[in-house]
């Protein structure tokens, strides 16, 4: 008997194809980083990756790229719902900006966002007479990864929001639940997951984030350098070693968040099943 001929090829070959991409584009330009460092001792790597003026860049980056986030999980929730549950003149055109980010060069970005946030651009100078500078500040560095880093919120939430049926919340406003009821015990259970992922994808997306941010964070060491910039300025400096230290850092740190995100997801994912 003829063994049945399969349209989509079998499991070795895809196995073979999936590995040899993953190791060719993921597994082999960590690799030569890492070589990279060999010809440092591992005092000197520490050293370099612990440096005073590094430990601050980690500071900004993490601290920033979190709050950033952070953020974009509460709005990019609200822009998610407007955008399925609302039919208004424009929605389209809103649900399409939204990928701008994704198609707009970053140091372009960067370029725009520190123009109108300066003391004398269009929402910098009202600001400015109020106390408030964002240009060159933290605060400038985290409305940059905002505008970077929105879609990835959105984009994970909307397909869940989008597949939820309206009748569990007529059911719960049938049954006399609020609207804070009916979000926190009907709708959050079920968006939380996708928020999970949504939240991991912009905090790592706000961490190796470069060109949008150089340009409005005036990078002031101490101040407002981000890890990235501690990178590329080793690299002018043609300290490769040091430069691939931070960067092994970097890469370290994000791949333990991520892996914790991703065990925390997978947990909460669970219960909203059970």
């Amino acid at each position: 008997m003829s063994r049945k001929k399969r349209v989509i090829p079998g499991f070795s070959l895809t196995l073979g194809i999936t590995m040899s991409y993953v190791g060719f584009f993921v597994m082999l330009p960590m690799i030569s980083m890492a070589l990279q460092t060999a010809n440092l001792s591992f005092k000197e790597i520490i050293d370099s990756a612990t440096d005073a003026r590094v430990l601050s860049s980690y500071k900004v980056s993490f601290g920033c790229s979190f709050l950033a986030a952070l953020i974009n999980s509460v709005f990019g929730t609200m822009l998610a719902w407007v955008i399925v549950r609302y039919r208004f003149l424009g929605r389209s055109l809103i649900d399409g900006l939204i990928e701008l980010p994704f198609a707009l060069p970053t140091a372009v970005a960067g370029i725009a966002l520190t123009f109108l946030t300066t003391n004398k651009g269009w929402i910098g100078q009202p600001l400015s007479r109020l106390g408030v500078s964002i240009a060159y500040t933290k605060l400038g560095i985290i409305v940059a990864l905002v505008f970077i880093t929105l879609p990835f919120v959105v984009r994970s939430i909307q397909p869940i929001l989008e597949d939820l049926s309206p009748d569990y919340e007529e059911a719960g406003r049938t049954l006399g639940a609020g609207s804070f009821t009916i979000f926190w015990k009907i709708i959050f259970p079920e968006i939380k997951p996708a928020l999970l992922t949504g939240f991991a994808l912009a905090f790592a997306r706000g961490l190796g984030e470069y060109g949008s941010v150089i340009f409005i964070a005036g990078n002031k060491p101490f101040q407002t350098e981000i890890a990235p910039l501690m990178i590329v300025t080793r690299l002018e400096e043609f300290l490769y070693g040091q430069a691939t230290a931070v960067a092994l850092f970097m890469l370290l740190a994000s791949f333990i968040i991520m892996f914790i995100v991703n065990r925390v997801q997978i947990r909460v994912a669970r219960l909203v099943g059970d």
